[in-house]
């Protein structure tokens, strides 16, 4: 079993190990060792726990051993009141496959930031692509390529907010 729960600042240091590995053993499929390790000097544990200042961070736990598992993060889409953006989705590569990037979204897609934004972005990694695609996300203005940090960009439209404002 599984348990979701807010980000507390004692999580940051497991956090930080956590995208570490995920980045090595996922994500090193379609990026260079050289770009991970860049990638990550701005993931470190200080990094996360400003980032949690701004945004909506959660982290799964594996109930057995409250070992952390997957962490997922929502905020203002650069300050603004109605737009939003996910970031540093992971999920430990032992895990996945068994619906926690799924639970993790479904999660976000509860929070306020969402619930508040008629439009998600989400910054995509190659390795993510296909399973962003899968819960609804897609090019942002048709573009399908990546950008000049090697990322997708992803976009959402809120119907359910859509639907409050109609």
């Amino acid at each position: 079993m599984y348990k979701i729960r807010r980000f507390l600042h004692a999580d940051a240091e497991v956090v930080a190990q956590l995208i570490a590995k995920t980045m090595r053993t996922t994500n090193i499929k379609d990026y260079s060792i050289e770009f991970i390790e860049k990638d990550l000097q701005s993931l470190k544990a200080d990094d996360l726990i400003e980032r949690a200042k701004q945004f909506h961070c959660y982290v799964i736990e594996n109930s057995d051993n409250n070992a952390i598992i997957g962490v997922g993060s929502i905020g203002p889409f650069w300050g603004s009141k109605t737009e939003s953006s996910l970031f540093n989705i992971f999920v430990d590569p032992d895990y996945q496959g068994h619906g926690l990037g799924k639970m993790i979204i479904n999660t976000l897609e509860m929070d306020e930031y969402f619930l508040r934004a008629s439009r998600i972005e989400i910054p995509a990694s190659k390795t993510a692509l296909h399973f962003y695609q899968k819960m609804g996300y897609g090019f942002k203005n048709g573009i399908d390529k990546v950008d000049s940090e090697k990322l997708y960009r992803l976009e959402k439209f809120n119907s359910e907010k859509d639907a409050k404002v109609n």
